[in-house]
């Protein structure tokens, strides 16, 4: 099982990135696939999850209405859509799979694979 996640960089405040995930020994569209992020210096912080086939959704209050998660499950691939990037999204970006997710004020659980991440670093 893997996932390669893909498509960060540098950006100016206001712009926009669009993260990629491809996975390779599973069916994407049987698990729950979730991005999350790690700051410099913070704890790793569930960004957006969705459950198969998209029939849940979970963005973190401080990317609602700005991110957006996406599946081609065709090309086994998840997509993170990120506009109005601000400085305080600068991290280190991961996607993740498991069969279900939950998310708590504590955070997102119930992921079981992990890929490298990918970084992401807003400038002001």
């Amino acid at each position: 099982v893997q996932l390669q996640a893909s498509g960060g960089g540098l950006v100016q405040a206001g712009g926009s990135l669009r993260l990629s995930c491809v996975a390779s020994g599973f069916t994407m569209d049987m698990y729950a696939i979730g991005w999350f992020r790690q700051a410099a210096g913070k704890e790793r912080e569930g960004v957006s999850c969705s459950s198969r086939r998209l029939g849940t959704t979970y963005y973190a209050d401080s990317v609602s209405g700005r991110f957006t998660i996406s599946r081609d499950n065709t090309k086994n691939t998840v997509y993170l859509q990120m506009n109005d990037l601000k400085p305080e999204d600068t991290a280190v970006y991961y996607c993740a799979a498991g069969k279900s997710f939950g998310a708590t004020p504590e955070g997102v659980y119930g992921m079981e694979y992990w890929g490298r991440g990918t970084q992401v670093t807003v400038s002001s």
